[in-house]
């Protein structure tokens, strides 16, 4: 069984920092794609930051140069680093990692960050 686990959510005033951090648990071979998605209030899911271990990395239009998405060599964790941080990055914030492609994978149980005015 595969768990994925997220940490490092909370409340912060806009313009700071928070940073984000998964681990996946379980009889996995290897995990070549891990991503950042995020729900806000009302709104669906959606992708924020994506990592291939080919080195592809892809941001959504709403976070590039705010935040960077980091995987440690031969581990299976991710980080999140959210830098200048506005109301509208308010949501749950869920990872996936998965074998080959996000299309399928395994979800956290998410976590979530709150973005004061």
């Amino acid at each position: 069984q595969v768990r994925v686990v997220e940490s490092g959510g909370g409340l912060v005033q806009a313009g700071g920092s928070l940073r984000l951090s998964c681990e996946v648990f379980g009889s996995i071979r290897s995990i070549n794609a891990m991503g950042w998605y995020r729900q806000a209030p009302g709104k669906e899911r959606d992708w924020v930051a994506l990592i291939h271990v080919s080195g592809n990395i892809k941001y959504h239009d709403s976070v590039k140069g705010r935040f960077t998405i980091t995987r440690a060599i031969g581990k299976n964790t991710a980080s999140l680093q959210m830098n200048s941080l506005k109301p509208e990055d308010t949501g749950v914030y869920y990872c996936k990692a998965a074998p080959v492609s996000l299309d399928s994978g395994y979800w956290g149980q998410g976590t979530q960050v709150t973005v004061s005015s």
